[in-house]
Parts: C-alpha cells; structure tokens; sequence
C-alpha cells in the first residue's frame, strides 16, 4: 500500500558541491556530523510514499531546510557547522553564494512544490543530537527520543497531537515544538497540504533499521 504522504529528507546527504570542493575545510566525518547522521537509513522508504525527496548535498554547504535571504552563520549558505567548525578559511564571493542558491536550494523546494493530488501530508524528515550543539535552540541540554513541529501553524494541533500519541507507541519521550518548532521547508510548502517537521533522536537507544521500522 502506499501512503498518501510526501517526504522530504533534506539533510542526509554527504556531497560537496564542486564549486566547493576547493573551499572546504571539513573533514568527511565532520560533514557526517553536522548533518541528520542515520537519516538516509531511517527514512529510507521511497517506495512506500506517494512523493519522495531526497537531497544529495551536504547540510554544511546548502541548507534546504532555511530561506534564501538566511545568511546566518547556520544559515543557507553557512560559515559554520553546529559544531561551530568553521567551513571555509575566507569568505565565499556573492557571486557563489547566488549560484549555490540557484543551482542545489532552489530546484529542491520546486520539486517539493509539485504536490501529487492524492497527498494528505507532507513529513519533513530529521535526525537530531542527543543533546543540543552549541549552535542552536538548546546549547547542552538533552533532547527527547522525538520532537513532532508545526511552526504553530503548518498542521492542526489535533493532527500533531494524534500524531505524537502514534509515536509514544515506540518511543518513551515525544515533545511537540520542543526543542524545534519547525523550519523553513513546513512553513514554506505548508497550505493546503499540512506538513510536520519530524525529528528523531540519533541517541542509539534503537538502530537506525529499529528507528526505521518503528517510524513507517
């Protein structure tokens, strides 16, 4: 059976651009690390869902999951991991910065856009760190086995709370806007399909194979 759902899994991916291949500065582990570790395993169901997307391009170098104008040092573009690693040893020319837009953000949120007529929601799809990076909402504080996020607005809170009791079946700790309150993907492509931001914990309390079973 497949279910009427469209994923998108925007931070699995471990390419460099190769407009960037001579500009990193990261280790493959610490691209890994500052991405959704596991999250290619655990989501990895394009066969079961009505629309599936996954990205090859590293969090580190294009976040999918933030706004084109987003130039945060964590933003579209970034100057540093979550780690607070930095990426490149100077910064990258406007010019760049445009045509990564152009070329790996932009065409992402397009196919996201193309929503199949049978689709009832929309799962943006994450793992998460036990315990919060030093960039982010949470700097060192634990994190639950789930967060389910609506942005306050993406889905109705009767949808999110069923959603959350359905995960409690598997998992001992679900929040809801806690510690994300959803990203940019859920409040951009939200409207008349409803979408969650899902975020799983990369605590290994299950495999990824577990988590993966338990999440489907």
């Amino acid at each position: 059976m497949t279910l009427p759902l469209v994923i998108s899994v925007p931070h699995a991916g471990l390419a460099v651009p190769e407009e960037l291949v001579e500009r990193n500065l990261l280790t493959p582990a610490q691209i890994a690390h500052d991405g959704d570790e596991g999250a290619a395993t655990i989501y990895d169901f394009p066969g079961e869902v009505l629309a599936y997307h996954r990205a090859d391009i590293a969090r580190a170098f294009v976040d999918l999951n933030r706004a084109e104008d987003d130039f945060r040092k964590d933003g579209v573009i970034k100057t540093h991991t979550c780690w607070d690693e930095p990426i490149y040893d100077k910064p990258l020319e406007p010019a760049l910065v445009t045509r990564l837009i152009e070329r790996y953000h932009r065409p992402y949120h397009e196919r996201l856009d193309k929503v199949p007529q049978a689709a009832l929601l929309g799962v943006d799809c994450h793992t998460m760190a036990a315990a919060g990076p030093p960039v982010g909402p949470d700097p060192g504080k634990p994190r639950p086995r789930v967060c389910l996020s609506n942005a306050e607005g993406t889905c109705s809170s009767a949808l999110l709370e069923s959603l959350a009791d359905a995960f409690r079946s598997f998992f001992d700790e679900v929040r809801l806007n806690d510690p994300f309150r959803g990203g940019y993907i859920i409040r951009r492509h939200a409207g008349p399909l409803p979408w969650v931001q899902l975020e799983l914990s990369r605590a290994p309390f299950m495999s990824d194979h577990e988590k993966r079973e338990a999440t489907l």
